[in-house]
């Protein structure tokens, strides 16, 4: 790992993306409506993103162990995709850009493995990350307005 010590405590905030691609309607009607064998897609995934956020560090050997702050998981459909974005903040000496990444990725991985049964033509697209505020720079947004 990467020595931080030197570092000061800041406010680091970090806002990942991930998108669901569905291959029918009927899906996201299963989704909206709860009738997903599996269970309700939304709390599972959101369930899965705060764990994979918390053990970014277990699994990603470079990845400083860190207080998570605050976790956010918001869902967006727009037609036959599933948009989420994963907002973390911590006050640490290190950024949160991989864990809102991670965090994204395991919500995605969980609706993945909840809608298969239903849905065979589903993707995973655009694990990316959005907005990066604190420490030395700032990526994605205006450094004037919070994220």
């Amino acid at each position: 790992m990467v020595d931080i010590t030197h570092k000061k405590d800041s406010l680091r905030t970090a806002i990942a993306q991930a998108v669901v691609q569905v291959s029918s309607e009927d899906t996201i009607t299963a989704i909206k409506n709860n009738t997903v064998p599996k269970g309700d897609v939304f709390a599972m995934s959101r369930a899965a993103g705060l764990l994979g956020v918390k053990k970014t560090a277990d699994l990603l050997p470079d990845c400083h162990p860190m207080p998570i702050e605050f976790t956010d998981i918001v869902y967006t459909i727009k037609g036959l995709q599933i948009q989420v974005l994963v907002t973390v903040k911590t006050i640490y000496k290190t950024g949160v850009e991989v864990e809102a990444m991670h965090g994204a990725s395991i919500v995605a991985l969980n609706m993945y493995d909840m809608l298969k049964p239903i849905d065979k033509g589903i993707e995973i697209q655009n694990i990316k990350l959005l907005r990066k505020t604190g420490g030395k720079s700032d990526i994605g947004t205006d450094s004037s307005k919070n994220v």
